[in-house]
């Protein structure tokens, strides 16, 4: 049976909370801290707390070993625990404000390899759908336990994380041609992605370099999944045209890179393909991150205080601040932005932005994957040796200038010879090379954002 929608925040007040009332805010951060899945939470899908400051840490320089600021934007204090809810919201609430769908007409699919199948299953609980995550069946174990917690059922496809290509032709193949029964929060392919990250992450990008170094963004760096919040770079882009856009790939899966198409451990990254919704012109460095790496820096942070403080120098206030804050995909950006800050030689007044786009409790399942390969936990020396080889030892190798002469166009034809078998026409990926194309769909928010408040409105 049709339900009324449940309301949620507009672009714009995601963008800057403060446009909402006192109180809807007052009561969304009540919600927040007591009722995880009360419908008030929506009101809470934003980078600044329902507030106005920024969540986000600046990497310690003794872990970092560069000259330049390390600025990490913190996505673990959204509703559900990652910023991935962010985009999962607003695809499913442009389906209700243009394509009218409503609570019980159908149910909601979630392609994802882990972040945004949670993100599915929490929006749609609050909103009163049924959600269905469609994703690898080798993910962490927390990712599935999180989905089932929010009332969301699983549909696993073979493989890893580099196997997500199977979970987009399941998608297709059981749930997009039945568009009576199922509604598909299509992250690799849907605007929506694209526009949250465009105007509400690469804002809170811009205010968290803000009062950082010169206060500007020389770069942002963020490993695509989906690629949506490389969206953000388009917004650096727009104040900062010289700042550098970065993508990450695992070293074990470079198919941006070089075609590679290998297993690797980064959960939410490399995904084999060019997505739709990633605006290929407007990223400059394309580098290599070993995936091992990753997970062992992760450790190093979360087990490694000790190590840190006596090996390395840092302040115990400092080592301390990083425990539970990074998964092994925040580890990847947080190395990728050293990386970046070592190749272009930036200095102290400098600012390189990334994202962790969730925090360590859903991964110490991967941890003790790490400890059955090292033979246990690693103690004092191992986690010193670690620190060293991942962040201050981070390299300058096995990176690529896609400013160079046919390099983006590589990845427009990767692009238009995967989404072509997905029924996209040439045509709409031709449109996709010129920034013009990119610009229009942002501009529709100023056209969706009055529709969810006249939907708000008329509920009273």
């Amino acid at each position: 049976m049709t339900r009324p929608i449940v309301p949620g925040p507009t672009y714009a007040e995601m963008r800057d909370p403060t446009r909402l009332t006192t109180g809807i805010r007052e009561e969304a951060s009540s919600a927040l801290a007591n009722d995880e899945l009360a419908p008030l939470n929506l009101f809470n899908i934003n980078w600044k707390n329902t507030g106005t400051d920024v969540e986000h840490i600046i990497l310690p320089k003794e872990l970092s070993g560069v000259q330049a600021n390390i600025v990490v934007l913190s996505g673990r204090t959204f509703p559900s625990g990652s910023m991935k809810v962010g985009p999962a919201y607003t695809t499913l609430a442009e389906a209700e404000v243009l394509d009218g769908l409503r609570p019980g007409d159908r149910s909601i699919i979630g392609p994802s390899t882990g972040n945004f199948g949670i993100g599915t299953a929490y929006v749609s609980a609050l909103k009163g759908y049924q959600a269905v995550v469609v994703m690898p069946d080798t993910m962490s174990q927390e990712r599935y336990e999180r989905i089932r917690k929010y009332g969301g059922e699983l549909d696993l496809t073979p493989g890893t994380e580099s196997d997500v290509i199977l979970t987009l032709e399941r998608t297709h193949s059981e749930y997009v041609s039945k568009p009576e029964k199922y509604v598909v929060l299509a992250q690799f392919e849907l605007m929506p992605n694209y526009r949250f990250h465009r105007h509400v992450t690469g804002e809170a990008v811009e205010k968290a370099a803000g009062d950082v170094g010169n206060g500007q963004v020389a770069a942002f760096v963020s490993a695509p999944g989906s690629a949506g919040t490389l969206a953000a770079g388009d917004h650096v882009k727009s104040l900062y045209p010289d700042a550098r856009i970065v993508a990450l790939e695992p070293r074990q899966c470079s198919t941006l890179f070089d075609g590679g198409q290998g297993q690797h451990r980064i959960e939410g990254i490399g995904d084999k393909m060019v997505t739709l919704i990633h605006n290929v012109y407007n990223t400059d460095l394309l580098m290599l991150i070993n995936d091992e790496e990753t997970v062992q820096g992760m450790e190093v942070v979360q087990s490694g205080t000790e190590a840190l403080v006596d090996r390395l120098g840092l302040d115990s206030q400092d080592a301390e601040a990083l425990q539970g804050k990074f998964g092994p995909s925040c580890i990847c950006n947080i190395v990728g932005a050293i990386k970046t800050a070592k190749y272009l030689g930036l200095g102290p007044q400098d600012n390189v932005v990334t994202i962790a786009t969730d925090s360590y409790d859903r991964y110490p399942s991967v941890s003790a994957d790490l400890y059955q390969r090292h033979g246990g936990r690693p103690d004092a020396d191992t986690l010193e040796s670690w620190a060293k080889a991942v962040f201050l030892g981070a390299s300058v190798g096995e990176i690529i200038d896609l400013n160079r002469p046919g390099e983006h166009g590589r990845l427009q034809t990767m692009k238009r010879d995967l989404w072509t078998r997905f029924g996209y026409g040439s045509d709409l990926i031709e449109r996709m090379a010129s920034q013009v194309f990119w610009d229009e769909e942002y501009e529709k928010i100023k056209d969706i954002d009055p529709r969810i408040e006249e939907i708000r409105g008329s509920l009273g």
